[in-house]
């Protein structure tokens, strides 16, 4: 009698989970998985062959749990305004561009898919390769340009906050074909295929020269966690190194929150290294840990703004010259009241 060991099926991709895609499968009749480009807590991303256009685009599979349809079609609606208000005025080329977007059922249910233009890997994995001095600044000011513009479309045409903008989404764009391809090879960053870049130690025949680099657009991806300007739709919002000083004291946020992540991203890219990583202690936690960072670095928050904390009287009396707890730094002067 045969015995059979039935395997056991990841957590990830049981029912609500992720779809298990496997490389050949065809998409909505058009769109053929050729390779992994990333996996995410929410999503997959495929490398897919459009049949019908004959191009290689970046397809975006959801998971199906409950309540991921709603999110899905939130990020939706924000990728069509985009796309809409490209057409009117034709601006926002710093911003991924949505080519389609469909469902499909999966053995683990039904999943919400979004076809994006095909760019190359993130902001992040270039950083690898310069992570002991930061990426030359040239490089840096051209793509801190390009990321400005792109959040200004956002946030003047589309009103539209991004909400987490961090080196992981933000995407290399190149014209050149050779480098594409020189490129195409590190796009997976979770198996740690960085760029072999000049001066970083790589095989001499796959490097990247300046000049090359200099070529290399950027483009702001990822609305995943994206909200209207009028209508949020979280109060704790971006990735914690990037998160801004009003999310952290769980105050109202707007447009603002996005230019904070973008002088994070700034000086990261600049110098290699995060300008906040805020850590947790046996007393405080890591949001607390973030904001005495802050204030650290660049001086006392005002009264009217940490007194509404709903932390500040845990750590702050008032009026009061020093903090009740240690690690919060001088916050406020008994002549502010």
């Amino acid at each position: 009698m045969e015995v059979r060991v039935q395997e056991e099926v990841p957590a990830a991709q049981r029912t609500g989970g992720h779809h298990p895609v496997r490389e050949g499968e065809v998409f909505n009749m058009r769109y053929q998985a050729l390779r992994e480009l990333g996996c995410g807590a929410f999503a997959t991303v495929w490398l897919c062959q459009d049949t019908r256009k004959k191009k290689n685009v970046a397809v975006k599979v959801l998971k199906s749990r409950e309540g991921f349809a709603e999110a899905a079609q939130d990020e939706v609606s924000l990728l069509r305004c985009v796309s809409s208000m490209k057409r009117k005025d034709r601006a926002g080329e710093n911003i991924v561009c949505l080519l389609d977007d469909f469902r499909m059922i999966g053995e683990n249910g039904f999943h919400t898919c979004l076809v994006f233009e095909a760019l190359g890997p993130s902001l992040r994995c270039l950083m690898c390769n310069y992570a002991a001095q930061g990426l030359p600044l040239p490089f840096v000011k051209k793509s801190l340009q390009q990321v400005l513009a792109g959040l200004h479309f956002l946030h003047r045409r589309c009103r539209i906050i991004h909400a987490d903008l961090k080196p992981e989404n933000v995407l290399l764009c190149v014209r050149d074909k050779g480098l594409q391809r020189l490129l195409s090879d590190a796009a997976d960053c979770g198996q740690r295929k960085d760029l072999r870049l000049k001066g970083t130690g790589g095989d001499p025949g796959n490097q990247l020269e300046d000049s090359d680099l200099m070529s290399i657009e950027v483009k702001i991806a990822d609305l995943g966690s994206a909200c209207w300007t009028y209508k949020p739709f979280s109060r704790e919002i971006q990735t914690q190194p990037y998160r801004a000083l009003e999310v952290l004291l769980g105050l109202d946020y707007g447009t603002p929150a996005d230019i904070w992540s973008t002088g994070c991203l700034a000086f990261e890219m600049a110098t290699g290294e995060c300008l906040f990583d805020p850590q947790p202690g046996k007393y405080f936690s890591r949001d607390d840990d973030h904001v005495a960072r802050i204030i650290e670095l660049l001086g006392r928050i005002p009264p009217r703004i940490a007194f509404s904390w709903n932390k500040s009287t845990k750590f702050f009396s008032r009026p009061a010259k020093y903090p009740r707890r240690g690690r919060l730094q001088t916050l406020v002067w008994e002549d502010d009241f």
